[in-house]
């Protein structure tokens, strides 16, 4: 029997990651049973908090934990849900006691840990993941960077996987991390199973598709804001960095550094970004062709401007428009 501890952080914590592991955990034991491979559950669950209970959403539902970290002395894997993401810098403070319990578990009782979505915040804490590879929401990963510069993060990942060490992308991709250790815990047939019965896209690998680029503005660097401004209400043009530079008067080498230190992109990912998202926008809500769109964001190279869209939405231009068009989707 596995030992599960679903962690559940003080006041902010996004409630759908608590109880989709903990439903999903135990209908892999009700399939152990039901089918006869085992006459006893496979996963031990406990929701394990500092304190026994957490009010959340303002009162709306609370969450009664069945044991504190003071009750839990041993566990095989550690689940740090998901928090709100306007409560990083703050919830990390409140929830710090969390932290030296987990790295106790990882390093005396050789525990596999595992954040959902912005619980990457609380697990970073620990310094378990220099020096590793992760994955959290696209709106965090900016500041995830800033503040982890240790960590290598893949934005377009749902699921990293090292040494023990496990991360999910953003909101429900936690569910195909979930997939992901009951496959590697139980195997195959019980992963199958479960995302079945939870209509889960078990082959689901990639975030970018969902990713929203609003830009980088958190900086004081009053210079690269007008070079942002100027890139994003001149979408339609062909925008250099020679050009940029020129304009604002300061050199094309101190502009790429001013850029990178700024917004954490070069200026040409940035140029890149912007017209992308524009692009994105224009086919989720016209019925322009993929040329006309791709003329309007400042391209006329048909494989260049695929390449580039795959490589930001991890989808074709055609294969975006058939999925998010307004008036081509059903429901």
């Amino acid at each position: 029997m596995k030992h599960v501890s679903i962690l559940v952080p003080k006041s902010k914590t996004i409630l759908s990651s608590v109880v989709g592991p903990y439903k999903i955990f135990k209908s892999v034991n009700d399939f152990f049973l039901q089918t006869g491979k085992s006459q006893q559950p496979f996963f031990n669950i406990n929701l394990v908090g500092v304190d026994k209970d957490t009010v959340l959403y303002d009162g709306a539902f609370s969450i009664h934990c069945d044991a504190t970290i003071h009750d839990i002395f041993k566990t095989d894997l550690i689940i740090i849900s998901a928090v709100k993401p306007e409560w990083i810098a703050e919830g990390i403070k409140a929830n710090y006691e969390f932290i030296p319990w987990i790295k106790h578990q990882r390093s005396q009782n050789h525990a596999e840990v595992a954040s959902l979505c912005l619980g990457a915040f609380l697990l970073a804490e620990t310094g378990l993941l220099d020096n590793k590879q992760c994955t959290t929401h696209w709106a965090g990963i900016d500041l995830f960077r800033q503040m982890y510069p240790k960590i290598e993060v893949l934005p377009e990942k749902i699921v990293t996987d090292q040494e023990g060490i496990y991360t999910s992308g953003g909101a429900y991709s936690f569910l195909n991390l979930i997939i992901h250790l009951i496959h590697k815990f139980c195997g195959q047939e019980a992963a199958v199973y479960v995302s079945k019965l939870f209509e889960i896209d078990i082959s689901r690998d990639n975030q970018n598709q969902f990713a929203i680029f609003r830009g980088q503005k958190e900086h004081t660097d009053e210079l690269i804001q007008k070079a942002q401004l100027f890139i994003e209400n001149n979408v339609t043009e062909k925008v250099s960095v020679e050009e940029l530079s020129g304009m604002l008067a300061v050199s094309q080498r101190n502009f790429i550094r001013r850029f990178k230190k700024a917004t954490a992109n070069t200026p040409l990912e940035y140029i890149q970004r912007v017209k992308v998202e524009a692009a994105k926008n224009a086919l989720e809500s016209t019925q322009n062709t993929i040329n006309e769109i791709m003329f309007s964001v400042g391209y006329s190279d048909t494989k260049s401007f695929r390449t580039l869209f795959k490589r930001y939405t991890g989808l074709t231009p055609v294969a975006y428009k058939n999925k998010y068009n307004r008036e081509l989707v059903s429901f």
